[in-house]
């Protein structure tokens, strides 16, 4: 754009002084029409000028200032000019930078972050069809799915490891050894490499986290070793939980527990962790944001199943070779017996309202229907030999039950408590969770192989 400079220079100079003017009457009457032409020619300079001017404010209202929007910027001083265009030139530069370091499209959510995607038929509906069958390398006693699109499963004890699979390509993304040095946790009292043997998980409910029980532990000063017939005078030395980073995909932290830590569950406000400790007949609660046991509650021998309802307050837990179910209140550290049950309640699933408790037991080959307004029983099923751990459709119309002595993976109806579907699997099916990333259910089997059945397929 041409600049106010710019538009003086294209007039030329006056004439110079010193030339001889003719007088005749004739030349004067050209001289005033030639005088009289130019002024028209200078007053139509001066209306372009002036509405050139008028232009560039009403640029410069357009674009306003901080200090006085609609109002043109004054011209740069003398001197500032350059300084103006520099200015101009690294605003062009950032933004050109800018745009290049910005990306074109935002790019595929981490592995450890995906959304659940809502089912589009109700679970009760349709039919269990197989989808993978994953072997090698493993020995899994349980497996927990993130809710984001990891699923961890924890291998046999003696195995000392953990794999992480990618729910949806159902890929390993990683395998972790149960050994660590506790010192560099800050642990002391435990020099050189200690080893766990995990149990079960529970991932925080933005799929960051995952608490890893570790039934014993192996190394120096841990007292005697776990065992499932061990009581409170067994001297059975205190175990740990570890937490896993899926961010990282490493162990990042240890937290001490009682003897034979086996179940965990977190309550809906993520602040607490209830850890079952079956050699100690008690339960652990622990301060998430202090990673520390905080307290501990006494029940009774062997407990294992936890489920917390949304007040995250109260809990219900199995004493399992007691044949009990408490309610636990965690502020105030107490318990009180719910009912005595059939031989070996074992795992337990509550429904996101906490209106409805399922309990099952293992020995008496039956899942209960429980109203916890009441506390009472008021449906049941007998899903299969044995029933072990149990997961529930993301819907709450069908739950999902492993067979251990039948090698059978079972659905149940909620609604009446009836078997819809089962599948034979591998011997000895022991652990079970649905992921709703994928809408598919994973089935751990102890010989070493891994089910999974697409839920969403086939209508039944």
């Amino acid at each position: 754009m041409a600049t106010e400079d710019d538009i003086g220079g294209r007039h030329r100079p006056g004439l110079a002084g010193g030339l001889q003017m003719r007088k005749d009457p004739v030349y004067v009457r050209r001289r005033r029409a030639v005088a009289a032409g130019v002024g028209v020619l200078l007053l139509l300079l001066v209306v372009w000028v002036a509405v050139w001017l008028g232009g560039r404010g009403e640029d410069a209202d357009a674009a306003g200032t901080d200090d006085a929007p609609g109002v043109a910027a004054p011209a740069p001083a003398p001197g500032d000019e350059e300084t103006e265009d520099e200015d101009e030139d690294a605003q062009a530069s950032d933004d050109g930078a800018k745009d290049e370091a910005a990306p074109t499209s935002e790019g595929p959510p981490a592995i450890w972050q995906r959304e659940a995607v809502p089912a589009e038929m109700p679970s009760d509906t349709t039919a269990m069809e197989p989808l993978d069958y994953l072997t090698g390398e493993m020995t899994p006693k349980s497996v927990m799915s993130s809710d984001h699109g990891l699923m961890i499963a924890n291998n046999m004890m003696y195995s000392h490891t953990s794999t992480v699979f990618d729910s949806v390509t159902r890929e390993r993304v990683a395998v972790l050894d149960d050994a660590v040095d506790l010192g560099e946790f800050g642990v002391e009292g435990h020099p050189g490499i200690s080893q766990g043997s995990p149990v079960e998980a529970v991932w925080t409910a933005d799929g960051r986290y995952a608490y890893v029980s570790q039934y014993t532990m192996f190394g120096e000063n841990f007292g005697v070793q776990g065992f499932d017939a061990c009581t409170q005078d067994s001297g059975v030395g205190p175990s740990f939980v570890y937490r896993f980073d899926a961010e990282e995909m490493a162990w990042d932290q240890v937290i001490k527990v009682g003897a034979v830590p086996k179940y965990l569950e977190i309550t809906p406000d993520q602040s607490t962790i209830l850890v079952s400790n079956w050699c100690d007949a008690s339960i652990s609660v622990v301060d998430v944001e202090k990673a520390e046991e905080v307290k501990v509650i006494d029940v009774n021998e062997s407990p294992r199943g936890i489920a917390i309802m949304p007040d995250s307050n109260t809990a219900y837990v199995v004493a399992m070779y007691a044949q009990s179910l408490f309610k636990i209140d965690i502020e105030a550290g107490t318990s009180e017996l719910v009912m005595n049950t059939t031989l070996r309640p074992r795992h337990l699933n509550l429904t996101e309202d906490g209106s409805t408790l399922y309990m099952t037991v293992s020995s008496a080959n039956t899942i209960y229907k429980i109203d916890t307004d009441t506390d009472e029983i008021v449906d049941e099923v007998s899903p299969g030999l044995e029933p072990r751990s149990v997961t529930m459709s993301p819907d709450e119309t069908a739950l999902y039950v492993v067979n251990y002595n039948e090698a059978t993976v079972a659905k149940v109806r909620t609604s009446d408590m009836t078997v819809i579907d089962k599948r034979n699997v591998d011997a000895d099916p022991i652990g079970i969770d649905y992921d709703p990333v994928t809408n598919t259910v994973w089935v751990a089997c102890y010989n070493g192989s891994m089910y999974v059945f697409d839920d969403q397929s086939t209508q039944l």
